[in-house]
């Protein structure tokens, strides 16, 4: 098998041996990795019909976790999905799988799909069942040369599209247009996609969201033609509260190659530098606003954890 750490890119890893025998949340019962499964008929594996939310754990806390429940109820309700649970009790099977597995850091994959489905049909009148949940804690972290030297960006052709096409705001399972923006990505020899929106304005990444810095000021996109991501938030955020200059804004390519510096965001790595954008070397890993940005997401996070209660242990 291929050690995911060949795989470049802001989910680079180590392969942890753990993850051979990690218990899997299927519907509130944990199931051994080789017993969790999901039907063929189920709505997420025959049509990409669900929802889904990447999750970090911290010294034992989800981090941001009222914003990522606060992003899946509010697409859930989008596409007219009933979760069937609430948070207090979805909470529990969280932490109930991250107990199990003895986890203190992990990674979390949590999908919610509409459920089985009579027919392969796609009408959600055909459903037969409440909602598949799954979720699935792994012992992994990104690999600390991630978040030092940085990853290389490929403009590809796929773009962002206009939300009454499919509207990219939706976290949704259907993902074929970037995983079709990774793959000309990485045979063109680059770690993920730059995608661009129907105009022609720099708007993402593949599986990231994307900043430049020009001039002491940090620049990201209007945020019209991506997820809301929450990471992209926190960061904005972050920016606003420390008296860095954060434009959401229309910029082009020719913008970026001429940045001091870049980054991405996501919830798996946090701020990434990238050191160069289809060829054009921007900085030789992180320069000093990545930098900066990484120290105050990284406390960010540990003041959210450390206020964050738990189920059956109040917060500190």
């Amino acid at each position: 098998m291929t050690d995911p750490a060949a795989a470049m890119g802001t989910h680079g890893h180590h392969a942890d041996p753990r993850n051979d025998s990690i218990l899997i949340n299927v519907n509130g019962a944990l199931k051994v990795r080789a017993e969790a499964m999901v039907s063929v008929f189920d709505s997420g594996f025959m049509l990409g019909d669900g929802i889904w939310e990447g999750l970090r754990v911290h010294a034992g806390r989800v981090a941001f976790l009222d914003q990522h429940f606060d992003r899946l109820w509010e697409g859930a309700k989008a596409i007219f999905m009933d979760i069937g649970i609430d948070r207090a009790t979805l909470e529990r099977r969280i932490y109930a799988t991250i107990d199990a597995n003895g986890m203190e850091q992990c990674h979390i994959r949590l999908m919610v799909t509409r459920g089985l489905r009579s027919t392969p049909y796609q009408d959600p009148r055909v459903i037969v069942s409440p909602a598949t949940i799954v979720i699935i804690a792994e012992h992994k972290d990104p690999l600390p040369v991630t978040t030092t030297r940085g990853i290389t960006l490929f403009t590809v052709h796929v773009r962002r599209g206009f939300p009454d096409v499919q509207d990219p705001k939706l976290n949704s399972h259907s993902k074929l247009n970037c995983i079709t923006a990774c793959i000309q990505a990485t045979q063109a020899g680059a770690d993920e996609g730059l995608m661009l929106d129907p105009h022609g304005f720099v708007a993402t990444c593949n599986s990231t969201h994307f900043f430049i810095v020009r001039r002491g000021e940090v620049w990201t996109s209007t945020g019209d033609y991506c997820l809301d991501g929450i990471t992209r938030r926190n960061v904005v955020n972050l920016c606003k509260a420390n008296g860095i200059v954060v434009h959401e804004r229309n910029f082009s390519l020719t913008d970026v190659y001429g940045a001091d510096e870049a980054f991405v965001t996501g919830t798996f790595a946090g701020v990434v530098p990238v050191r160069s954008v289809d060829g054009r070397v921007l900085t030789d890993g992180r320069g000093p606003m990545v930098e900066r940005l990484q120290g105050l997401y990284r406390t960010h996070i540990a003041a959210d954890v450390a206020a964050r209660g738990r189920p059956g242990i109040p917060t500190a």
